[in-house]
């Protein structure tokens, strides 16, 4: 498979990115893969303009001349697209969030109506083929209210979507929580493999995954001090 890796951590040092690398190792173990990181922090992706003249062109390109549009060839022949990121004000980083911004060139002018009402773009390019996952660790020490925001976001943009919200995500780069945070690294590596084979994680699979390491008293007790 194809696989593209969008990292919207602006960390070098990411604890959401080592679950990331765990679930990608998994990946590797069913088949050889071709892996596309980028580093989105690294790229100069401007802000979309609202011009619309990727509908005047119908080429899949944005008008603004930057790394956007090496990112939409790639984008196109991905199977897999993974979103890596960790929880900003409820979504995504904005750096990340303006190369989702700029996913419009791949979609038309006009509009489609479903059969439960909702409508949207008419598509340019064939979005059925491509799987996304979402990675998203946040530093808050339980899910649930944290990633709605995210999740209603991500499953009106995306299809062929596998979630998976990991609250204590600074756990990953402290030695002292290794005894906790090194179980649930090998937990993402095997659903990696799980996900390779079938392109779905089952639910018991991600709640292992979304599961606190630690509990929210012993979080709070660290974090405060």
């Amino acid at each position: 498979m194809r696989i593209l890796v969008l990292n919207g951590s602006p960390k070098k040092k990411s604890d959401t990115f080592r679950m990331t690398e765990a679930f990608l190792r998994g990946m590797d173990k069913e088949q050889e893969n071709v892996i596309d990181v980028i580093n989105v922090i690294d790229k100069n992706i401007a802000p979309c303009k609202g011009c619309f003249g990727c509908w005047q062109k119908k080429d899949g390109h944005c008008v603004i001349q930057d790394d956007q549009n090496e990112i939409l060839d790639l984008y196109v022949k991905a199977d897999v697209i993974i979103w890596s990121f960790p929880l900003y004000c409820y979504s995504m980083p904005s750096h990340l969030k303006a190369v989702l911004d700029r996913t419009i060139p791949l979609v038309k002018k006009g509009m489609v109506e479903e059969s439960n009402g909702t409508v949207h773009h008419e598509a340019l390019v064939d979005f059925s083929k491509i799987h996304t996952v979402v990675i998203s660790g946040c530093g808050f020490p339980d899910w649930e209210g944290n990633f709605d925001a995210l999740k209603q976001m991500c499953n009106t943009c995306f299809g062929n979507l596998e979630m998976v919200c990991v609250p204590e995500a600074p756990l990953f780069n402290i030695p002292e929580a290794a005894i906790v945070a090194e179980p649930l690294l090998e937990s993402f590596e095997k659903a990696g493999a799980e996900y390779a084979s079938n392109l779905k994680l089952s639910d018991e699979t991600k709640k292992i995954l979304e599961t606190p390491m630690i509990s929210k008293e012993e979080y709070l007790k660290g974090i405060n001090g």
